[in-house]
């Protein structure tokens, strides 16, 4: 059983996004803490700023979920991705009152892609079937996980960003089904001539956004608490 290499970076979402799915167990390091807010932030676009719009097909938001356990080989990582990611950025003449407003269409989530394995890294080896992709998918959107039925997306708001040397320290409210998270997240931002792009990578625990990590056989096979969340996106004006 492998380890996964532990590193810094973004989100999202997705926020979102939140699974019972299957890792290698590591040392858990320090993690973003959220917490619910009082009342949902009401975004108002900054005065006299660039408007872009997120591209779907050029964009990525990655879930990575890990098994833990003494019986853990029988389990799988999984790889949660969305390419559906939607909504504007606005960049203001001062960067650090720069937002976004990013919606995560929860039915378009797919589970285990070959092609996401691969570029995921050694923790994610190729072969998983289409059987267990599938009965992972419905555990994901179940009334138990995201609740696709009545809660359809997960949404980002940019509450505040504080201006970094090497990434832009920004504050994330998270929508998720009844209620309201506040993380803060590393995004590193790259500016061509009418192109956003954005990227990062963070850890985030099912446990902060209120889920309870899947768990069979006595905990014997567990889906671990902490998942690794990677994105991409790119926005057009």
């Amino acid at each position: 059983m492998s380890t996964s290499t532990r590193g810094r970076g973004f989100p999202l979402l997705w926020v979102a996004a939140v699974l019972g799915l299957a890792a290698c167990q590591t040392s858990p390091p320090a993690v973003p803490q959220a917490k619910t807010a009082a009342a949902p932030f009401r975004m108002t676009a900054p005065a006299n700023a660039r408007e872009y719009r997120i591209v779907a097909a050029d964009s990525v938001l990655q879930i990575l979920v890990y098994r833990g356990g003494p019986m853990a080989r029988l389990g799988h990582n999984h790889v949660i991705t969305s390419h559906h990611l939607e909504g504007p950025v606005f960049m203001a003449e001062d960067p650090s009152q720069s937002r976004f407003d990013i919606r995560v269409p929860v039915n378009e989530l797919t589970v285990d892609e070959p092609a996401m394995r691969e570029v995921a890294g050694p923790d994610f080896p190729p072969g998983v079937p289409q059987t267990a992709r599938d009965g992972t998918r419905k555990n994901l959107l179940s009334e138990a996980l995201l609740d696709a039925a009545n809660y359809p997306e997960i949404r980002l708001l940019a509450t505040d960003v504080k201006i970094g040397a090497e990434s832009w320290d920004t504050g994330v409210e998270i929508t998720f089904r009844d209620s309201v998270y506040l993380m803060r997240v590393p995004v590193r931002v790259e500016q061509r001539e009418g192109v956003l792009i954005a990227r990062g990578e963070f850890l985030m625990n099912q446990s902060q956004l209120g889920l309870k990590p899947f768990s069979v056989a006595m905990g014997t096979l567990v889906v671990m608490d902490e998942m690794r969340i990677r994105f991409e996106i790119v926005a057009r004006e």
